[in-house]
């Protein structure tokens, strides 16, 4: 197929685009499907049935997996909307439920709806109390998000109730109870690692509170939420919430796509989260802080990571997505100077060394120029890190999050009627076929 010869052109119907074969002299028409707002988009549904080609795209970068109304990223002009909402005007205005209602329901919540659905979610953040059991079966020193992956895997044995993706209520409980849930299995796969006892959810705190609590109380003495702490808690899990067809939604897209039930996919969610390229992406940026140790250094590393030989690469800088500033980050930034103000923070070595380094990316012509600036995943390492979340605790911060958008993603592809099974295709480089030599005859 010669891509220098493929043509865009429109019908009084429907725009096409035409594709030509110079070596066979063949041409194929397919048609250009147009979205509300971002790119068109070439329907290539039924390219190798009538030209025996598939189309190669590691990576998936340029190819439109599925059909969605829920999230819309422009990563050239620095906006996320969900359903249409700027991410800014929710991260200001809303509650985290507010946020997930939209998420699953496509529209904000009014008084009454909001209630019902606080109440709902607040009365299933219980886990089954045998589930207590199966935490005994990890180390002390494993990773949360190892201990959660397991967990929520397992939550379809403990819940049959909600597991026939066929019925619209199973899927409601479902995706209820895994937005429900998802604080308290975090919450105590922290509390298992300090061999600290677990500390139920209360019903008169609200999300963000309640997540706190069970982080931080004991049975000794209570945890009094501090206001900032929790709203910056609020805004971090609303900018995380969804974040249109990344890694993690896209496993949990195909995983769904077998017909696998709810609580299997989001654990394959949660798995693809965990990677350092990915959800780890806000640990990464404490370890790379940690490596550096001391502001006197950041030159030492900032030449490390200009320097194209160097393997070296700085943590929180950039996005694959977003061109200029990650909007995400904006809200960060601002809520990050607050909680350090509000704790009082004014000498931790790492916290230093982070602003110092954040000051350098804002004003120095290299990362201006390659667009280098602080991500969200820069910001949100240092305000959990400030509030005294650990490190390894980071990624699974972000899976709770997370949650809603890999439930609503689902949900959204569950009752898709083109949706198929996910079957990509390769680019097979590997040997022909070739003839079969017994082992005594093998040179």
């Amino acid at each position: 197929m010669n891509a220098k010869n493929a043509s865009a052109k429109k019908s009084a119907s429907q725009a096409v685009v035409t594709f030509v074969d110079t070596p066979n002299k063949r041409s194929f028409e397919f048609p250009i499907i147009k979205g509300t707002i971002g790119p068109d988009v070439i329907d290539v549904r039924k390219l190798y049935a009538e030209t025996g080609y598939f189309t190669y795209d590691p990576g998936y970068t340029s190819t439109g997996s599925c059909e969605s109304q829920i999230t819309y990223i422009d990563g050239d002009e620095g906006i996320l909307l969900y359903r249409g909402y700027p991410i800014e005007d929710l991260a200001e205005h809303s509650t985290f439920m507010d946020v997930c209602y939209l998420l699953l329901y496509g529209e904000l919540p009014t008084q009454e709806q909001h209630a019902k659905f606080e109440h709902d979610i607040t009365y299933h953040t219980m886990l089954n109390e045998q589930i207590n059991y199966f935490f005994r079966g990890f180390r002390r020193d494993s990773h949360p998000m190892a201990i959660m992956c397991g967990v929520v895997g397992a939550l379809s044995a403990f819940y049959h109730d909600s597991t026939d993706i066929t019925n619209p209520r199973h899927r409601m409980v479902a995706s209820y109870r895994l937005i429900a849930k998802m604080p308290t299995i975090a919450a105590m796969a922290y509390k298992y690692s300090q061999g600290q006892p677990f500390i139920y959810p209360r019903n008169d705190l609200g999300f963000s509170e309640n997540f706190l609590h069970m982080m931080f109380a004991t049975p000794c003495e209570t945890y009094d939420i501090n206001p900032v702490l929790s709203q910056a808690m609020r805004r971090i899990f609303i900018l995380h919430a969804d974040h249109e067809q990344n890694a993690s939604t896209s496993t949990v897209r195909l995983a769904g796509s077998s017909g696998a039930n709810p609580y299997a996919c989001i654990a394959a969610g949660i798995a693809s989260l965990w990677g350092p390229a990915h959800g780890g992406a806000n640990e990464a940026v404490l370890n790379m802080l940690g490596e550096i140790g001391s502001t006197n250094r950041i030159k030492e590393y900032v030449d490390k990571a200009k320097d194209p030989k160097d393997a070296f690469r700085l943590m929180g800088f950039g996005h694959r997505v977003y061109k200029s500033y990650d909007p995400r980050a904006k809200v960060l930034q601002a809520e990050c100077h607050k909680v350090l103000k509000e704790l009082g923070i004014t000498d931790e070595p790492l916290l230093d060394l982070a602003m110092e380094l954040e000051q350098i990316a804002l004003s120095e012509p290299y990362f201006i120029e390659k667009k280098l600036y602080p991500n969200v995943d820069f910001y949100s390492g240092i305000i959990l890190r400030a509030m005294g979340v650990p490190t390894s605790m980071f990624t699974a911060l972000f899976a709770l999050a997370r949650t809603v958008g890999w439930v609503a993603q689902w949900n959204e592809m569950i009752e898709d009627p083109t949706q198929k099974i996910g079957r990509p295709r390769q680019l097979f480089t590997g040997e022909p076929e070739r003839k079969y030599v017994p082992l005594d005859r093998r040179k």
